[in-house]
């Protein structure tokens, strides 16, 4: 695996983590998989909303933890968002036919992507998001990274 660092920048609320993943959003390409890293609580929904809201997706956007994906279609490109917590074994990405989302005409976002690492594609952007409370209850750390496997 080779990991090339992007970017990290420090968010000092939630709306500043929202318009980052906005941002993200306005620049994604069809065919793009970003990972959601982070504990409970650390921002990953905020930060999936903004880049939905940058896609052009006017729909709710909340985490699809009972239904492991959620799609948007009405965006300029399809979001699919994946919130993996709850899956017991990899083989339930089978059942729900990963492989058309991961390799699609869409943008993913996969929350929780480190318990599926041994199918996600050669390629992806990882995004981690943590907390410093030293720094603020609303302080985030949000470091970006390109991944791929050799």
């Amino acid at each position: 695996m080779t990991v090339k660092k992007m970017e990290t920048v420090e968010t000092g609320s939630a709306e500043e983590t929202f318009a980052l993943g906005r941002r993200i959003g306005e620049q994604a390409s069809a065919g793009e998989v970003y990972t959601l890293v982070g504990d409970l609580g650390v921002g990953k929904t905020v930060f999936t909303q903004g880049v939905a809201k940058g896609l052009g997706i006017e729909d709710t956007v909340n985490s699809p933890t009972f239904t492991i994906l959620q799609v948007y279609g009405e965006g300029r490109l399809p979001f699919y968002h994946f919130d993996v917590y709850r899956i017991g074994d990899v083989e339930e990405m089978d059942e729900i036919g990963y492989e058309e989302y991961f390799y699609g005409d869409g943008v993913c976002m996969i929350e929780w992507a480190d318990l599926i690492e041994d199918i996600l594609p050669e390629r992806y952007c990882r995004i981690t998001i943590s907390k410093d409370l030293d720094k603020g209850t609303d302080f985030r750390k949000i470091s970006m990274e390109e991944r791929r496997r050799v």
